[in-house]
């Protein structure tokens, strides 16, 4: 995340550094898709920054003059000059790293039952054998009988079963869990997810997807909606912004909307501007629209905007120079499958609470629509660690389930730590599973795969250590004078060998348990789209015939283009990718990925997917320093 090198200012000079030789009270340049050096102030200009990495806030957060940035940020658009207030070593990222390792280290591994009675079971079965051997020389028995009693009865005990009995267990679930996608890292953390009763779940990227989706349009009186769409697609298509693009994806759903071109289209702090049709249209947040036009909201629109903020939903205005023509309410996009994992949870006996950095709206607003009914908001990665902490010191068993920069401390300081499929890479070295697919529902799965396994360790243990307390008597000989019973050592050997079979059977029946069966069952439910609001983009989507969705998608198909590209190394490098490419009139949008190596790109109407078109497309991409193979 943290840049190797920075652009600062010393003797009046811009002059490119090592981001280790900055030092406190440097002044350093930052520009668009550029990760900020070390943590710093604003002296001069303006920002629009992902923070989620570290805030687990989803959208952008603008910045001016005198607010902080972090270091390993990423800037999204803009250009500022930031004074530096902390050396790479002790910025928020290093402190992040720090607390992992340290978590890390303090974390003591669980101790198995069969270790802890291995340490004794051994040395017992040795005494039992000289104890036995001793009792028929004194009752005068023969040396050889005597010795055979020792023998039969050290046969008969060879641990076999009993050692077979957890790893055996966790080798079949560790098996079943890596074909449905559960990757468990050790032996410990399948056990200890089969003892989970309190679930703490990150919001952004964990119970949402991450990216934001257009939720409500609210138009004002007198704007037809055709009208408004035209507009709003022509200035934010402009626009490089998460909000602008979540408007921009939603283009396709209207075939009948024609816009026109935008011209002379700015970017400001807070919201952007440009000519549709003739005159100048504004779109942004309420401060951005009352410094431009000076127009506010009145009425039902006030009224409207008022509870879409209460909802955590972020508000985009547009307005012309003489009125405003609408909002359009944006939220980040709930997982399909994020209430029926909660209520499978809840079904299981764990509480499941939400701990995230987000606002209060948001965070409250997303864990009523999934089910959660206790939620912890503007969590910093330490709070999360320690309201992990609290929870542990009261005797609970906890897991954490996250995918960011922000959630790697608390995922290391949890029993067991969850990461969900497409985490950053630090998240998924500190969890203790991993789930390649993405989703909850994988939680539910890994957490019943873990009980399922545990029950079968303990049926492997239960099984070895009744066939020894009865079969260590009968091979002592105590059974001879009652009933005549005896066991001789080739019988002992027979025996034994049938109690270690016994236990391989018993936890190959393991693999009959499918985690993810209930769940899949219940899926169709897990879609409940009775809170989305009439006339708003994803009733529009749902309401679309089957056929209707399939000739889009052959449109969308022969409107896309993918280049594979070498030489992508981290979030920084796509993203200069995604700024070159969404500058080009040929591009609609485009989701660009340093981890798979490629670029989606959707080409702009009237684009076609044609040689000519590739080959500009790639020239972009050289000449940003990469490879299109």
């Amino acid at each position: 995340l943290t840049p190797k090198t920075a652009a600062v200012i010393r003797d009046g000079e811009e002059r490119v550094i090592a981001v280790s030789e900055i030092a406190v009270g440097d002044i350093f340049i930052v520009r668009r898709g550029e990760n900020i050096a070390t943590d710093g102030r604003i002296i001069s200009g303006e920002l629009s920054v992902d923070e989620s990495t570290f805030s687990g806030e989803s959208l952008p957060c603008d910045k001016s003059i005198g607010d902080s940035v972090f270091g390993g940020t990423s800037v999204l658009s803009g250009f500022a000059k930031i004074e530096a207030v902390k050396t790479a070593e002790k910025t928020a990222i290093a402190e992040i790293i720090r607390m992992v390792k340290d978590a890390s280290g303090s974390k003591a591994p669980v101790a198995k039952a069969a270790d802890k009675v291995a340490g004794v079971f051994v040395p017992i079965v040795i005494l039992i054998a000289l104890v036995t051997f001793a009792v028929w020389m004194l009752l005068d028995a023969k040396f050889g009988y005597a010795l055979e009693r020792a023998v039969s009865v050290l046969v008969i005990s060879c641990p076999c079963a009993l050692g077979l009995a957890t790893p055996l267990s966790v080798m079949v679930g560790s098996g079943i869990g890596a074909r449905h996608g559960i990757l468990y890292k050790n032996a410990t953390s399948l056990e200890l997810s089969g003892k989970i009763d309190l679930a703490i779940f990150d919001k952004t990227g964990t119970v949402t997807e991450g990216k934001p989706e257009v939720k409500e349009i609210f138009l004002a009186e007198g704007i037809e909606r055709d009208e408004f769409l035209s507009i709003a697609i022509a200035i934010e298509e402009k626009s490089e912004h998460p909000l602008a693009r979540a408007v921009c994806r939603e283009k396709d759903l209207f075939k009948n909307v024609s816009y026109p071109f935008c011209d002379d289209f700015k970017a400001s702090f807070g919201g952007v501007s440009g000519i549709v049709g003739g005159r100048r249209v504004f779109a942004g947040n309420s401060g951005f629209i009352e410094r431009c036009v000076s127009l506010t909201l009145d009425g039902e629109l006030k009224a409207r905007f008022d509870a879409a903020s209460n909802r955590g939903e972020t508000a985009i205005i547009f307005a012309d120079e003489e009125r405003i023509l609408g909002v359009i309410a944006i939220a980040d996009r709930i997982r399909d499958d994020s209430r029926l994992a909660i209520a499978e949870l809840s079904k299981m006996g764990i509480e499941a609470v939400m701990v995230t950095g987000d606002n209060s709206a948001a965070a409250a607003s997303v864990a009523e629509r999934v089910g959660i009914k206790k939620v912890v908001s503007g969590a910093l990665p330490a709070d999360k660690a320690e309201y992990i902490k609290k929870a542990r010191l009261s005797g609970k068993r906890v897991c954490m389930v996250g995918d960011g920069v922000n959630d790697s401390v608390a995922l290391t300081e949890a029993d067991v730590g969850i990461a969900v499929g497409k985490g950053t890479d630090i998240a998924i070295d500190s969890a203790d599973v991993v789930l390649a697919r993405v989703g909850l529902l994988g939680v539910v799965s890994a957490i019943k795969l873990g009980r399922r396994t545990l029950l079968n360790i303990y049926e492997n243990l239960f099984w070895a250590f009744i066939y020894n307390v009865i079969c260590i008597p009968l091979a002592a000989g105590v059974f001879i004078g009652a009933f005549g019973w005896t066991l001789k050592p080739m019988l002992g050997a027979f025996a034994m060998s049938i109690s270690s079979l016994f236990v391989v059977t018993n936890a190959l029946r393991l693999n009959f348990f499918n985690p993810t069966r209930a769940s899949k069952r219940e899926i169709g439910k897990a879609t409940d789209f009775s809170d989305i609001s009439v006339g708003d983009f994803e009733s529009i989507r749902i309401n679309q015939t089957e056929e209707n969705l399939k000739e889009e998608e052959k449109e969308k198909m022969n409107n896309n283009v993918t280049l594979k590209i070498e030489g992508m190394m981290c979030p920084h490098c796509s993203g200069r990718v995604k700024a070159a490419l969404s500058d080009s009139e040929l591009v609609f949008s485009c989701e660009v990925s340093h981890e798979l190596g490629c670029a989606e790109i959707a080409l702009a109407d009237g684009i076609e997917a044609s040689d000519e078109t590739v080959s500009a497309l790639k020239n972009i991409v050289i000449s940003q320093g990469y490879k299109v193979v």
